[in-house]
């Protein structure tokens, strides 16, 4: 059975920083694709980054709103996947999800939201001004 269970979310203020893990098992975590969503209160659930799986050299793609705050990495020997936050504005308030898919690329991560194999619970990030 995959689980993927995120942890780290929480309140900050505006300026602030968090970061959030994701714990997966059950699959080849190498194999993977790995990616953070977001669904803000009455928004549709949008893509935040991804990393590709272990073979095609772990290239990221992270979405405009997130470019240069956000850093995605993973340590494929704990089956964990991070999610750096800097400089967090109230906009990024939201429920954060940890997704794998056998994607061959971060980038089609980021494209083919549909095709994603498994999501976590999620974590709430508050950020407040």
């Amino acid at each position: 059975q995959v689980r993927l269970v995120e942890s780290g979310g929480g309140s900050v203020q505006a300026g602030g920083s968090l970061r959030l893990s994701c714990a997966a098992s059950g699959l080849i975590f190498s194999n993977y694709a790995m990616g953070w969503f977001r669904q803000a209160p009455g928004k549709e659930r949008e893509f935040v980054a991804a990393i590709s799986w272990s073979g095609s050299g772990g290239s990221t793609y992270y979405a405009d709103s997130v470019k240069g705050r956000f850093t995605i990495s993973r340590d494929n020997a704990e089956n964990t996947v991070y999610l750096q936050m800097s400089s967090l504005k109230p906009e990024d308030t939201a429920v954060y999800y940890c997704a794998a898919g056998l994607f061959r690329s971060a980038q089609a991560m980021g494209t083919i939201t549909n095709a994603v194999d498994y999501w976590g619970k999620g974590t709430l990030v508050t950020v407040s001004s």
